[in-house]
């Protein structure tokens, strides 16, 4: 029986960082807002019981979620396809033939650039929609779009 191999690369440690920080924020407005909501609808001491578990939960989240992606992100390019493999708690694989590949796309939000890492976003005729790989770092990320760009060019037909 033939076993998929996980892909190659993984993405970039900072990644690893900023999602934390992205993980600390979601969290930190998760309790704000819980910590109302249970002030004004939840009585007596239930309400703290409800904010502990919130808490805990949401700190728990923001340390070990974003380890478990770092894990679990990986991606490759060989001459004829782009793989990836993404998701902390249900994982996709995705292979895309080069000859099914439209466009490639760089990304950066305001985060990321200030982590100095990107997104390369590989549409293909596929109705699963684009692969995305998060968190590379910006140079490579520039590589890869212009190797994928590249390649893709290479294969003849129009990715349909």
């Amino acid at each position: 029986m033939n076993q998929l191999r996980d892909p190659a690369h993984r993405v970039s440690p900072r990644a690893r960082t900023m999602w934390q920080l992205e993980a600390a924020v979601e969290a930190a407005v998760a309790v704000l807002a819980g910590g109302i909501a249970s002030v004004v609808w939840v009585p007596g001491p239930w309400r703290w019981l409800l904010l502990g578990v919130l808490v805990v939960v949401s700190v728990a989240s923001a340390l070990v979620v974003p380890r478990w992606r770092y894990q679990v992100h990986r991606w490759e390019v060989s001459p004829t396809a782009v793989y990836t493999q993404r998701g902390w708690w249900a994982r996709e694989r995705r292979i895309a033939p080069m000859s099914r590949v439209q466009t490639v796309d760089f990304a950066q939000g305001p985060l990321a650039r200030l982590f100095g890492l990107a997104t390369v976003t590989v549409t293909t005729a596929s109705a699963a929609g684009p692969l995305q790989i998060e968190g590379l770092d910006r140079d490579v990320a520039l590589g890869l779009v212009d190797e994928l760009t590249r390649k893709a060019d290479l294969v003849e037909g129009d990715a349909t």
